[in-house]
């Protein structure tokens, strides 16, 4: 396979196939030899410069004597995502995140729609599952803290049915109660350097990625200038957004608007 640049996916992947090679006590030629390939294509996959198939991780399993390991790897990291290329990175990065900060100027926020508030949004059975796969960060051992602004007009937009509307404000409040999820919704007004639907999640290590809506899909960004614009804006928002009882308290009268 042609070398290409570089992902996130295949550098993960290459650098645990190292680290395994490194504990089994072999070099790249050696490991070349055992799996059937050059010792350049090991270079490669180890530098994230080729994506390989599932079957040369079980090669390499069964040439470092590590069971499933590289295969397990292989599924989590590398096999082909649900969700589109622009957002696989940002989807990885929201994955292991400590905190989470999202705005929805549109629609209400991936990880808080409703199966059927999604359907109605996405264009594949594919993707429905993958969004709520990603869900899973939510009710998951030691979840980020995700913190989540709202712009009102996004309960006022019809998304399917009257019906999958109530169930959605429904589900807003009940996420709303999470210990670690704070929702705000944002009054109609003026916010400086607010202009789309953007996340931000950040690592432990304080490592942050930045994730942009735009009319043909997404952009992401790990330039400190992009983050720290949005990071910026989003507290200028968030100073004046309803409070969170203030924010439920709109949700309800959305719920009942949808009832009639």
């Amino acid at each position: 396979m042609a070398a290409r640049r570089p992902t996130r996916q295949t550098i993960s992947f290459g650098q645990e196939v190292s680290r395994l090679r490194h504990e089994a006590g072999l070099s790249r030629l050696e490991l070349a030899k055992r799996a059937a390939v050059s010792r350049s294509y090991i270079a490669q996959v180890e530098n994230g410069t080729t994506r390989c198939r599932r079957d040369f991780a079980i090669r390499l399993d069964d040439a470092l004597g590590t069971g499933t390991a590289l295969t397990d790897a292989w599924d989590r990291i590398v096999k082909p995502s649900a969700h589109p290329k622009f957002f696989a990175d940002y989807s990885e990065a929201e994955s292991t995140a400590d905190l989470v900060r999202m705005y929805g100027e549109t629609f209400v926020v991936g990880l808080f729609q409703t199966e059927d508030y999604a359907r109605v949004l996405l264009p594949t059975q594919q993707a429905l599952e993958g969004r709520l796969k990603r869900q899973q960060i939510l009710t998951r051992e030691a979840p980020p803290r995700i913190v989540v602004v709202l712009a009102e007009v996004v309960l006022a937009k019809q998304v399917g049915t009257p019906e999958v509307m109530y169930r959605q404000c429904e589900h807003l409040l009940q996420v709303s109660q999470l210990e670690h999820v704070t929702l705000q919704i944002a009054p109609t007004a003026y916010y400086r350097g607010v202009s789309g639907t953007f996340s931000i999640a950040t690592q432990p290590t304080g490592e942050e990625l930045l994730y942009q809506e735009v009319s043909t899909g997404g952009l992401t960004s790990q330039e400190a200038s992009d983050i720290l614009h949005c990071v910026s804006a989003f507290a200028e928002m968030q100073a004046r957004c309803l409070s969170v009882s203030d924010s439920r308290d709109f949700i309800r009268k959305a719920m009942n608007r949808w009832t009639t």
